[in-house]
């Protein structure tokens, strides 16, 4: 959706459709427990039925707000790291925003499915595919890190078409999904037992009630 006409203005990236922003602890995956601060985009249209942001999937719902302006505001967070997420943040053309925060000295963090073209400079990519809107070849070698939504025993099968996709150094997780995560961790458990090259990561952000 990079150029995307909303509103009547050729998107340039210079605004960004966002949702919300926030400084908090990184919840999930290789580096949990970090503080950074959140920027999340609208937009999505891959529909996961087990999407626990839906609410980001219409980018109109959301004021366009300057990159400025959430330069501004991650400035005076006293943040040295930023996790751009969404919806899905390639829908947008994010080279300004990645150059002014590389500007300001911060470390730059993707979450993306991977099915837009990639643009912005970082320093970290969260790989995580969606079956329904597969990523683009070109994503898979960059990922630093997979993490693969487990909701079914089906899901097991798409984790290792994944896996052999990205990179020998990129770093594999299973993460079960949120709201059936009793009945599957033990089948996730078992499975990472039995195939070590991957991690558990999960929602901890959830368990700790905090964004």
């Amino acid at each position: 959706m990079k150029n995307l006409i909303k509103g009547g203005i050729e998107q340039d990236g210079k605004v960004l459709p966002l949702v919300e922003e926030f400084f908090s602890i990184q919840g999930e995956g290789f580096h949990t427990g970090k503080p950074a601060y959140f920027i999340r985009l609208g937009g999505c249209d891959i529909g996961c039925k087990w999407c626990d942001s839906p609410f980001t999937w219409n980018p109109d719902l959301y004021p366009m707000v300057s990159v400025s302006e959430i330069i501004e505001n991650v400035l005076k967070s006293g943040t040295d790291s930023v996790v751009v997420t969404g919806g899905e943040p390639l829908m947008w053309d994010l080279d300004l925003l990645c150059k002014e925060l590389k500007r300001n000295k911060i470390t730059t963090y993707l979450e993306t499915s991977g099915s837009y073209s990639l643009s912005g400079e970082w320093d970290w990519i969260c790989l995580s595919p969606k079956k329904n809107k597969r990523p683009l070849d070109e994503i898979w070698p960059k990922a630093n890190e997979l993490k693969v939504i487990i909701g079914e025993q089906e899901d097991f099968l798409w984790a290792e078409e994944c896996r052999k996709k990205v990179g020998k150094d990129c770093i594999l997780y299973l993460q079960p999904e949120w709201r059936s995560y009793k009945e599957i961790i033990p089948a996730i458990v078992d499975y990472v037992k039995r195939h070590p090259w991957w991690r558990i990561s999960l929602q901890t952000h959830k368990f700790m009630n905090i964004p």
